[in-house]
């Protein structure tokens, strides 16, 4: 009787937790260490996120915190969502963008630079960039401008660690003023 009551009463439900845990990291989200300083200051190397997934790339907007694969570079990555399917990025000498012929406001980006051109996002393809402009190995650079919306895998949505970060991204100075 004794060993019923422990398996119905211990290992039944710390099965079920397990299962429920995997299908929600495999389906709903899951967590990314920030490994680099490509996304400094509105990320540090070694902070944690919450990342929810995406199934639907039409809910991807501009601006957007995107965690996906590169085909290219064999890893995965954190960038900021640039240029959408169809969309035409001019970055000039001083490192603004446009799109579509507008100039847009980035106050995400405290450390500017790196290079410049034109580019014309394909259907189906995104184009990013890090908020670490001066350092940030990014679409601008890759052999392939582009990354298919099958390797997006999801979007940040929060910090979880360090504690004492846990919550929304601060961006620009805020982010600088609140460096740890």
């Amino acid at each position: 009787m004794k060993a019923k009551n422990f398996f119905k009463d211990w290992i039944v439900p710390i099965g079920a937790a397990v299962i429920l845990a995997f299908l929600i990291n495999r389906f709903l989200f899951f967590q990314v260490s920030v490994p680099s300083k490509s996304m400094y200051p509105t990320i540090k190397p070694g902070y944690r996120m919450l990342v929810t997934r995406v199934y639907n790339k039409e809910n991807l907007k501009r601006g957007d915190i995107v965690v996906f694969d590169s085909e290219e570079l064999g890893e995965t990555l954190i960038k900021r969502l640039i240029g959408l399917p169809g969309d035409e990025i001019k970055i000039d000498e001083g490192g603004s963008v446009y799109i579509n012929g507008e100039k847009q406001a980035e106050p995400y980006v405290v450390y500017n630079g790196g290079k410049g051109g034109e580019f014309k996002v394909p259907e189906g393809q995104y184009f990013f960039m890090g908020d670490n402009r001066a350092n940030s190995w990014d679409s601008r650079y890759w052999q392939e401008h582009y990354i298919s919306g099958d390797y997006i895998k999801g979007k940040a949505r929060f910090i979880v660690f360090p504690f004492n970060r846990f919550g929304k991204f601060k961006y620009g100075e805020a982010a600088v003023a609140g460096s740890n």
